[in-house]
């Protein structure tokens, strides 16, 4: 048969073949504008696997977290450190602690340019390389500046994966279970952060035991890496290029198939054919042929994505996240719990906490929807930073109070913006737009923490901390009404679906 690069020419030619009849591609069309669609097929053991590797991104995030934590007090001490430049000023000490994220920052600068030239599977293996070269760099860097680029690199690794993770979790995820699946990657990234704090208790008293805790990272960079490798592409991103005309559209649809039947198992049965050409109609139906431009990112649709994915990732930031785990050891210490006056013994029970709310907003995603998780969540949140202003201001002798509020906070935030943020910003966005407009969130991300981290001492100290916190609790209500009249419903939608109805 001859090829051809039309893709509607494409899909009349698979009816003709009898792949489908008319009635079957009109009864396909007609769900993406009523917010329905056909169960898809799969096997669970096939769906998991294309969730587990990309998830390793976020664990090796998380346990960044959780590990630097440790590290930095091993590197500073005199007897323990192994090193002679252990005496570190606190801007020095401040940049191992955030190298990662400035780091992070330009990978996902980069990704922006680069991201849907390289793909979203590609894109994970690089993430993996910079998450092995950053952890080798940093565990045998003989002074600080090589410590530093080490911390840098490691956090490319982390501004690439953040990036192209939830992408290829959603495209290749099916609907039913997509958004426990991208939630499931928040489990990686606390379950990350439990792991680091628990490795630190570990190896704190170990002479030169801030190496090991960067070593670590290294054979799970490694195994992410070869279990991207194998891994297919997202069929998605494939017809996304052949529809783009960026390589020839038979091959593409054929390789797109190939792909499908691998991520989705024997389950499929035949009718991996019919869902590509299914993808490949709605693709073509919601104009996705051209490839976006920096002007349209701030148009139409696009504009309308970028609105609920920034703003939405925007104020899971501002809302204070960074400054009250910053204060959670002294509230803990004020309360009286000797047990969990050590920092990182307090860390170790928050990443608990935060292990098994995340846990539930899992198992309840796709039942609730992300819509009640959110309100409910953000709530929740804004209770928690009115407790916490008034026992800074006013209830300074009720400890109990700022415990209260502190769990309450955790555990809200893992049910809401923790886990919904980032399923939200993988789902919002058209195919041809979404690899630039998760960079731009990313950033958002990464930009917002570092910002809110680093105003929240001198605001502190010009304000209190109790003002600071019902700022913080005001901007948590304000969250909550851009949630109400912004965020859509897309529990059980295709990706197609969602924008044909939101967008």
């Amino acid at each position: 048969m001859a090829t051809t690069n039309d893709p509607e020419q494409l899909i009349n030619l698979s009816i003709d073949k009898g792949e489908n009849s008319s009635s079957e591609i009109n009864i396909v069309r007609e769900p993406l504008l009523k917010g329905e669609h056909h169960a898809e097929n799969y096997s669970i053991c096939s769906a998991v696997l294309p969730f587990l590797f990309p998830a390793f991104g976020g664990l090796l995030y998380g346990y960044d977290i959780g590990a630097t934590s440790s590290a930095t007090i091993s590197i500073e001490s005199a007897t323990l450190s192994g090193i002679s430049w252990y005496d570190l000023s606190s801007v020095q000490t401040g940049l191992i602690t955030s190298g990662s994220l400035y780091g992070a920052l330009i990978g996902s600068a980069v990704a922006f340019q680069i991201a849907d030239w390289l793909g979203r599977r590609r894109e994970l293996i690089v993430s993996a390389l910079f998450y092995f070269l950053g952890a080798l760099v940093t565990a045998f860097a003989p002074v600080y500046v090589i410590l530093v680029i080490g911390r840098l690199l490691y956090g490319v690794g982390i501004g690439l994966a953040m990036h192209s993770a939830p992408m290829y979790i959603a495209e290749t995820a099916p609907s039913q279970i997509r958004g426990q699946l991208i939630s499931l990657k928040e489990f990686f990234i606390v379950f990350g952060m439990l792991v680091g704090y628990t490795v630190g208790c570990l190896l704190i008293e170990t002479v030169a035991g801030w190496r090991y805790m960067y070593g670590v990272s290294a054979p799970l960079a490694v195994i992410m890496g070869i279990g991207m490798w194998w891994l297919p592409s997202s069929p998605r991103w494939i017809l996304l290029c052949a529809i783009q005309g960026k390589g020839e559209l038979q091959g593409l649809r054929e390789k797109a198939i190939c792909c499908l039947c691998q991520l989705r198992g024997a389950a499929i049965g035949d009718s991996a054919s019919r869902q590509v050409d299914d993808i490949l109609s709605e693709l073509s139906q919601l104009s996705e042929e051209k490839e976006a431009t920096i002007g349209e990112m701030l148009q139409g649709k696009c504009l309308k994505a970028l609105t609920i994915g920034a703003g939405l990732i925007l104020f899971q930031q501002i809302t204070g996240q960074p400054s009250v785990l910053y204060y959670a050891a002294k509230i803990f210490q004020d309360a009286g719990f000797s047990a969990a006056a050590d920092a990182t013994r307090a860390s170790v029970f928050l990443a608990l906490l935060k292990l098994i709310m995340t846990a539930v907003a899992v198992v309840v995603v796709d039942k609730l929807g992300r819509r009640p998780l959110l309100l409910g969540g953000v709530s929740g949140i804004a209770m928690s930073l009115f407790l916490l202003g008034s026992y800074y201001t006013f209830l300074g002798d009720v400890p109990a109070v700022a415990v209260t509020a502190l769990l309450l906070y955790v555990g809200c935030y893992q049910l809401s913006f923790g886990p919904i943020g980032w399923l939200m910003i993988s789902e919002i966005f058209p195919l041809r737009v979404r690899g630039r407009g998760l960079s731009i969130t990313v950033l958002v991300n990464f930009g917002a923490n570092a910002l809110v981290a680093f105003a929240f001492s001198p605001l502190q100290d010009l304000l209190g901390a109790g003002t600071v916190f019902f700022i913080f609790g005001g901007i948590a209500v304000l969250s909550l009404v851009f949630i109400f009249f912004i965020i859509p419903e897309t529990k059980g939608l295709t990706l197609e679906e969602i924008e044909a109805k939101y967008l």
